[in-house]
């Protein structure tokens, strides 16, 4: 694939990686893009529930959807495109990942560093926002007992704790994000860039003198702005990256993995 030595090589020198990731990370596992063939969920849309308009109209609807995702990635592993991240998270000293995936594979992969820019399907608030309970607190019961699932505080309607089509991102989250950008190299892989602000963040990146890189199997709108454009899929590209770097060197007072034992 073009691109993928100079990449290796500004990696191999990169002591700051950013890394970027979107849907077509986890498609390896056998979780659908929201854009890809498999976006589709009994005639509706991602775009159509993933709203705070469509939750208020039709709660049960947009639950059901939320119920069989969260079925969909119980079931599902960690692919080499997450192996290869997690690594890596451990090989450079300055290591982040901010991932617009709800999904969790990532943190189950045993990546370092990781930033949920929209969430997590795994966590739920409270759809009133009662003063009783937290804005999100975990729950990975898988099914729930009782749908659609209800605030433990108030009694009310529980909402998945994701950021929705038209809600704002965390400030906390956003502002981790943008210091994240601070770095050698940002690569952002497996999106279709089109989501803002997630989507801008590559070009922040090269703003502030990172070099940047994408990887993903189709042209997207943020293809012409970064210095390399891999066409490939995440866990094909990863892998081979991964392949290029020299061995990783251990960190001080680290012990060689072949002395252990």
């Amino acid at each position: 694939m073009s691109g993928l030595p100079e990449l290796a090589r500004r990696l191999a020198g990169a002591e700051r990686v950013t890394v970027l990731t979107g849907a077509g990370v986890s498609a390896a596992s056998g979780i659908p893009t929201f854009r890809g063939a498999g976006g589709l969920w009994k005639d509706f849309r991602p775009e159509e529930l993933a709203t705070p308009e469509a939750f208020a109209r039709d709660p049960e609807t947009v639950w059901e959807w939320y119920a069989w995702r969260r079925e969909l990635v119980a079931r599902a592993q960690p692919n080499p495109a997450h192996e290869v991240l997690a690594d890596w998270s451990r090989r450079f000293r300055r290591f982040t990942l901010v991932t617009q995936n709800v999904d969790g594979l990532h943190e189950r992969a045993g990546t370092a560093g990781v930033i949920r820019f929209h969430g997590s399907i795994w966590e739920l608030g409270c759809w009133s926002s009662c003063p009783s309970s937290p804005r999100r607190w975990p729950d990975a019961r898988v099914p729930f007992p009782e749908m659609p699932p209800r605030c433990p505080h108030c009694g009310g309607l529980a909402r998945p704790g994701v950021v929705w089509f038209g809600e704002a991102i965390d400030p906390e989250v956003l502002e981790r994000s943008l210091t994240s950008l601070d770095c050698d190299v940002c690569l952002v892989v497996g999106t279709s860039s089109v989501v803002y602000p997630a989507a801008g963040l590559s070009a922040e990146a090269r703003r502030r003198g990172a070099f940047t890189a994408e990887i993903n199997p189709e042209t997207t709108e943020a293809s012409e702005g970064v210095d390399v454009s891999v066409a490939g899929r995440a866990e094909v590209a990863l892998l081979e990256i991964d392949r290029l770097l020299p061995p990783r060197e251990p960190r001080p007072g680290s012990v060689p993995r072949e002395s252990i034992g």
